[in-house]
């Protein structure tokens, strides 16, 4: 098993031969910078290491997710670039699977038209606020339109009408960001000591590496849907607590 302090060893070709693509695959993965490039040996013959190994696994998973290559170059760009060649494959048996491809580009005048309605520089803070979109810069700095979640889009825009300050929304986006993100560690920890590092020890077994992926593939829904339901009874009770002893008090 490839240790995560090896060197650079291997050539084009037996990168693509343990990786199961073709070489010219990975020449195009290289110059669309989904690659890091190669350690440059004796006679100009590039080497390729566990890390590139595990990023070529990495970009696989998230193409069986349905990623395509130009969400895959967003989702790489945002990862660490000294990422070890075992933290990419963490990344590909629990959050690659967690990543989809929903952010769209849009015009104001497209946006608008999948609004259904026209659109105030205050209903575009408050849609940015709730994550519905986030404004787009061009490379001078001008606004150049705006990257949204189209599945986001429709709530947003009926949110708007209702009387929310900027401030709270702000606020609320924040609690939730913060208590989802503690879930997402302690489930990515949960998922490393329970389930990840028993199967490495056992990777070299097929099906193993069958299970692993198809245990990848269908953790999202899974979990997703039993946050979801969590909150939902949590949020029912807290509210019923709140606001049943306010109307209690009200009626006393």
């Amino acid at each position: 098993m490839a240790t995560e302090t090896e060197e650079p060893t291997l050539t084009v070709d037996e990168l693509a031969a343990r990786a199961g693509v073709t070489v010219r695959t990975i020449r195009f993965y290289s110059t669309r910078g989904l690659l890091p490039p190669p350690a440059i040996g004796p006679r100009r013959v590039g080497h390729y290491g566990p890390s590139h190994l595990s990023r070529l696994a990495l970009i696989e998973e998230l193409q069986f997710q349905g990623m395509t290559l130009a969400a895959i170059e967003r989702y790489l760009e945002q990862l660490p670039q000294d990422l070890s060649a075992h933290d990419l494959a963490i990344h590909r048996a629990l959050v690659a699977s967690w990543a989809p491809d929903s952010a769209e580009e849009a015009t104001r005048s497209e946006l608008e038209r999948r609004a259904g309605r026209a659109l105030t520089e205050g209903d575009i803070d408050r849609l940015a606020a709730m994550g519905v979109l986030e404004r787009a810069a061009t490379a001078d700095g001008h606004e150049g339109g705006y990257r949204l979640d189209p599945g986001l889009l429709r709530l947003g825009v009926q949110l708007l009408d209702v009387p929310i300050a900027h401030e709270t929304i702000l606020a609320a986006r924040t609690v939730l960001l913060e208590h989802t993100r503690s879930a997402a560690h302690e489930l990515t920890r949960l998922f490393r000591d329970e389930v990840w590092d028993p199967y490495r020890e056992r990777e070299s077994d097929p099906e193993q590496v069958a299970a692993m992926k198809s245990l990848s593939a269908h953790m999202q829904p899974m979990v997703v849907q039993a946050l979801v339901t969590a909150f939902q009874r949590s949020l029912k009770e807290e509210l019923r607590a709140a606001f049943g002893q306010e109307s209690q008090s009200l009626k006393g």
